[in-house]
């Protein structure tokens, strides 16, 4: 497994898989990983020769007022659950590499970003699907696998990898829940076991 954290060094290891006719599996995570990514893991292991998980805390889907500065952060416990399930590569870029000074350039999904949680969060979806472009194009991959738990999310990008022609096919995976029936989150770590229930 290696840790990759250049934007160009990451594209062109991917173009050279493509190349290799190497069929390539995206995991896209903000980290803090759990059995739910796991299980996504597993499935781009079975599906793909080679499995690129990235892990990066999205500023852009954040609004003002939300948890980016306290979004759980445990590197080195991602780190030991990506070599687990057989990662071949972990990219990890900073924020200044994803989006250099005098970023200007979002992607939006109408309509679909406007209802049900996106009034609520009126950047997040823009942010998500601006980041999952880029990712896209420099993963290079066949397929990326998405947890249904965030549905609106999954149908966002499953249509924006549509109207932009994106060769890469979005996977579908299960939710994955704690024993109590809650679905696995990242930000679990913030609800007390009662508060779980």
């Amino acid at each position: 497994m290696r840790v990759i954290k250049s934007v160009l060094q990451m594209q062109k290891i991917s173009l050279k898989h493509l190349k290799d006719g190497d069929e390539i599996g995206l995991v896209p995570t903000m980290g803090a990983l759990h059995k739910g990514h796991a299980s996504l893991l597993s499935k781009s292991e079975k599906d793909d020769d080679i499995t690129i998980v990235s892990i990066f805390v999205n500023p852009i889907q954040f609004g003002p007022n939300e948890d980016y500065l306290k979004y759980p952060r445990s590197v080195k416990q991602d780190l030991e659950i990506c070599r687990k399930n057989h990662v071949d590569y972990v990219f990890m870029p900073s924020v200044e590499d994803m989006f250099s000074k005098g970023h200007k350039t979002f992607v939006e999904v109408k309509v679909m970003q406007d209802i049900l949680c996106g009034p609520f969060r009126p950047v997040h979806f823009r942010g998500v699907v601006t980041l999952v472009s880029k990712l896209f194009n420099i993963s290079y991959a066949d397929r990326a696998y998405f947890g249904m738990k965030d549905f609106q999310q999954l149908k966002i990008v499953e249509r924006m990898a549509k109207d932009l022609n994106f060769r890469t096919k979005i996977v579908p995976c299960p939710t994955v829940r704690e024993r109590s029936g809650l679905a696995l989150s990242s930000r679990n770590t913030y609800l007390s076991d009662d508060e779980k229930t």
